[in-house]
């Protein structure tokens, strides 16, 4: 199994983590775990994305624009060092957002990548991030409709919660919890290679 890990996003990553954008565009996909990075194919510049970035990882101005504190990866592949994914960890999320529709993570796979086992490593690497923020128990939710996904947090211990509709985009979703600890230790073994 390929090695992955998670890069901060910086400058020098501006030509990949747009080409990572426009093949999604291509396929027609959505985008999932950017951190907002989307908005660079319309109305904000990379640079300017870094810099919020950076500003969403600080609780106070993160709450003042109604977020929770956020840090945002590229998953990246060791072997060719391709930008083959993004990761969205989130933290401290006040119990009002929570019942809103947030959830601690966010990922996605670029559409050329899918169906190689990459999301479960990916998602491994974010809880491993979100028990270095702290967080004991954390909430991950997916349509109904993405088997891809429901599998996958299913695969590292996510327990469903309920399926109800989202009231950020009006669809059906299913809510998991996964146990930070437990995921972490369950599938030590399993993923011992990227770590």
């Amino acid at each position: 199994m390929e090695k992955l890990f998670l890069e901060k996003p910086t400058i020098n990553r501006k030509e990949d983590a747009i080409d990572y954008l426009k093949e999604h565009v291509i396929y027609n996909s959505d985008m999932n775990g950017t951190g907002s990075m989307d908005r660079c194919l319309d109305d904000l510049s990379y640079e300017e994305w870094i810099i919020e970035q950076e500003k969403r990882g600080e609780y106070k101005y993160a709450t003042s624009i109604n977020r929770c504190p956020s840090k945002t990866f590229f998953v990246v592949r060791e072997s060719d060092n391709r930008i083959i994914g993004m990761i969205n960890i989130r933290y401290q999320i006040s119990k009002e957002l929570l019942n809103n529709g947030a959830s601690h993570i966010g990922y996605g796979i670029r559409p050329t990548e899918r169906r190689k086992g990459y999301a479960k490593i990916a998602l491994y690497l974010g809880i491993i991030e979100e028990q270095k923020m702290g967080e004991d128990n954390i909430l991950l939710d997916c349509n109904l409709d993405n088997i891809g996904s429901n599998k996958t947090i299913l695969a590292l211990g996510g327990v469903l919660d309920k399926t109800e509709i989202d009231p950020n985009d009006n669809e059906m979703t299913n809510y998991y919890y996964i146990n930070v600890n437990d995921s972490i230790i369950k599938y030590r073994d399993d993923y011992s290679f990227i770590i």
